[in-house]
C-alpha cells in the first residue's frame, strides 16, 4: 500500500463529497431572474462531482486499504469548508468556484503522487477529474462576468 497516495485519495474523496454537498444545496435553493440557468448548472456539477465518488473509493480500496464513509471524517479531512450561503446566485457561484479551485490543487496533487508511483489508472482517473472541475472552474468563473 501506498499510504500517502491513499491518504491523497482520501482527501479527494472528503473534497468531493463536500463540493458535491454544496453544489446539491445551491442546486435545490437558488433563487432569482436566472434560476433556471444556476438550478440546471448547479445540477450539472453535483452529478459530475458525485459520478467521481464511487470510483475514488474504489481506488482506495485496490490499493488495500478502506474509504472513509463517515460525515464527520469528511469534514474533517475535506479542505472545502462548510459555509452558510443564501438564496444569492452571486454568493453561491464565488463559493461554488473557491470549492473547486481547491479540489483541482487536491487532486492534482493526488495525480502527482499517482503518477510517481507508477499507478497509470489512477494518474488517468485524476487527469480526467482536473480537467472537468477545470470545466466547471471554468463556467462559474464566466458566470461570475458581468
Amino acid at each position: 500500500m501506498n499510504e500517502e497516495l491513499v491518504n491523497a485519495l482520501k482527501e479527494v474523496l472528503a473534497d468531493s463529497y463536500s463540493l458535491y454537498f454544496k453544489a446539491k444545496g445551491y442546486h435545490w435553493n437558488v433563487e432569482g431572474i436566472h434560476f433556471v440557468q444556476f438550478h440546471d448548472l448547479f445540477g450539472e456539477i453535483a452529478d459530475d462531482v458525485y459520478s467521481a465518488t464511487d470510483p475514488l473509493a474504489e481506488y482506495i480500496r485496490a490499493q488495500k486499504a478502506y474509504a472513509p464513509f463517515k460525515m464527520s471524517r469528511f469534514l474533517e479531512m475535506s479542505s472545502v469548508r462548510e459555509t452558510e450561503i443564501s438564496t444569492d446566485c452571486h454568493s453561491m457561484l464565488m463559493d461554488l468556484l473557491l470549492a473547486t479551485d481547491q479540489i483541482i490543487v487536491c487532486v492534482n496533487r493526488a495525480f502527482a503522487l499517482a503518477n510517481s508511483a507508477n499507478e497509470q489508472g489512477i494518474a488517468n482517473f485524476l487527469a480526467e477529474r482536473d480537467a472537468e472541475h477545470k470545466k466547471w472552474a471554468w463556467q462559474l468563473r464566466s458566470s461570475l462576468k458581468d
